[in-house]
């Protein structure tokens, strides 16, 4: 009994996995565990993750076997696995593979889905009214529908608690001939992803997302499935920043020029063998009730791969385009899963399962990304502020705490404790920020300012013209600043666990020296509930945040 006292996990019945931050292999089993449970909750001393539905056939997708899970939560448990929960494991496990999704033997407008060694299963989904609508016939262990309906009846499947396994096939696209350039390498984890993602280009392979953290390069990834792929591309990015980033980044590492890759948003819409359009172009409408006129770019050529970058903040318009084109491959590149609107499982079924995930803490160890220290600093609302904060109303209070003027003296002594380092400093409310910008004499980028100016001022940073840059949300997108080494976070969106990713990822280009990444904090608030909220997505990823308060900046 010595020896389990040691091991740093407790296993519960009700799939709720307790992990020890204190005990030697807590990191080792953090790591192993992380491959088929979810995050919920990080509190100082001990870690609860969950064994869910999602994860477990996430786990299945990347081959990872129900003998190695069952062998993971024994190798690190402190106490005997629950027998009620291996059960219950290898029951939800096992509703994965049954349902395979083929194609017609002699019909290509049709699919076939085979239901395999589950008799009770065709009577199950045979009772399913939105299913039936979908069925054109049906046999013993086999329906065929109409191949349009393939996004469709996999989204209604999963509602169901049955993910399907699809081994239609995929459409190969018009050919395009691209080559990396001699310069261009993929890191070793960069063409795991790929290889991961393609397989052998067999059937099944060819969809799903790759995870990797900000400044790890995702679109190397993009870019390295491309040249394997030799098709035309469509490359779907947050914003124009982001659009022109992958522009820059295909047009220097690969052999395409310039008139066989372009910009497709609100300032230009041309159309070449490589495309990138914003989500903001997809999603426009001229009214609520007017359809999206810009859905027709995805069937304007003959794609052969659609790149979905920063998937997590995929719009939930692109998911029901999404569904339509289930015949061509689908990447989905982000740095988390994660989704505040809980749309994960239309990320697994509609772009594809989890096929590659890097650890961060792992690729930091190599090199490949920065070093970086997450420093929650506690500050304190003045006399004014609390008797404002205590008749708010909640939505007000977390305003209140957000621009506390205490943040803007942290603010400075932060900056003189780094001075001469390349530092952003990121808020939610624009006023805040422009106080800011203005009292220290800083540059400021908002949603507001032109894109010329933006790309101006982010020049300007990565030449080290300016050391110093204000970023309203804009900083949650796709912003390549590789030089940043100190990030400030004035505010945020509530809880949200997917900015809290991007805004870290933004300091973790890799560089020889440590990057610190600051999140001001009001005490005793409802900014502190969010705050540990914020933190879960990071400590899942090995990151630990060091507590600090505004005293420790001033005293002597």
């Amino acid at each position: 009994m010595k020896n389990n006292e040691s091991k740093p996990l407790i296993v519960q019945s009700d799939g709720t996995l307790i992990l020890d931050t204190h005990e030697p292999l807590f990191e080792e089993a953090r790591s192993a565990i992380s491959l088929f449970a979810d995050l919920e909750k990080s509190p100082e001393h001990f870690h609860q993750y969950r064994i869910n539905d999602l994860s477990l056939w996430n786990a299945c997708a990347m081959d990872i076997t129900l003998a190695h899970i069952e062998t993971t939560l024994k190798q690190y448990s402190r106490y005997p696995i629950p027998p009620s929960l291996m059960a219950k494991v290898e029951q939800r496990y096992d509703r994965y593979g049954h349902l395979k999704l083929e194609s017609h033997p002699t019909d290509e407008t049709q699919l076939i889905m085979k239901v395999l060694n589950k008799p009770h299963l065709m009577r199950e989904l045979q009772s399913q009214p939105k299913l039936r609508k979908l069925i054109i016939t049906e046999e013993t262990d086999t329906f065929r529908l109409n191949a349009l309906d393939r996004g469709l009846l996999k989204h209604e499947l999963i509602k169901l608690g049955w993910p399907v396994t699809d081994l239609a096939p995929l459409t190969q696209g018009d050919p395009l001939a691209i080559d990396l350039l001699p310069s261009t390498q993929l890191r070793p984890y960069q063409q795991s992803a790929v290889t991961a993602f393609l397989g052998d280009k067999q059937l099944g392979r060819g969809f799903g997302t790759v995870i990797l953290p900000c400044g790890a390069g995702k679109t190397l990834v993009g870019i390295g499935t491309m040249q394997a792929l030799q098709c035309e591309t469509l490359i779907l990015a947050a914003n124009i920043a982001a659009a022109r980033q992958w522009i820059r980044e295909i047009v220097t590492r690969t052999t395409l020029t310039e008139d066989q890759v372009s910009e497709y948003s609100g300032q230009s819409k041309v159309i070449a063998p490589v495309t990138v359009a914003t989500y903001q172009i997809l999603v426009w409408r001229k009214a609520k009730t007017e359809p999206f006129l810009h859905f027709n770019l995805f069937k304007e050529r003959k794609w052969g791969l659609i790149i979905y970058d920063e998937a997590h903040l995929l719009p939930a318009p692109v998911f029901r385009i999404t569904s339509e084109i289930q015949s061509v491959r689908r990447l989905g590149l982000t740095a988390t899963l994660v989704r505040e609107d809980n749309a994960e499982a239309e990320v697994f079924t509609l772009i594809g399962p989890k096929r590659f995930d890097a650890p961060w803490k792992e690729l930091e160890h190599q090199g490949w990304i920065a070093t970086a220290q997450c420093v929650e600093v506690k500050c304190d609302l003045n006399e004014k502020e609390h008797l404002e904060y205590a008749i708010a109303p909640n939505r007000s209070k977390i305003r209140i705490a957000s621009e506390a003027v205490s943040k803007i003296t942290l603010v400075k002594a932060i900056l003189a404790l780094h001075q001469g380092k390349p530092t952003i400093i990121i808020g939610q409310y624009l006023s805040q920020l422009q106080a800011i910008a203005k009292e220290l004499n800083l540059p400021i980028i908002t949603g507001k300012t032109p894109q010329d100016l933006r790309d101006d001022l982010y020049n300007q940073f990565r030449n080290k013209t300016i050391q110093t840059l204000i970023l309203s949300k804009v900083a949650n997108f796709s912003i390549d600043l590789p030089d940043a080494t100190i990030a400030i976070q004035l505010s945020g969106s509530f809880g949200s666990r997917q900015e809290e990713a991007q805004r870290l990822g933004r300091i973790l280009r890799p560089k020889e020296e440590m990057s610190y990444f600051y999140s001001l904090v009001s005490r005793f608030t409802l900014e502190e509930e969010f705050a540990i909220n914020r933190m879960r997505f990071l400590t899942e990823q090995g990151y630990t945040y060091q507590i600090l308060s505004q005293e420790d900046f001033f005293d002597d």
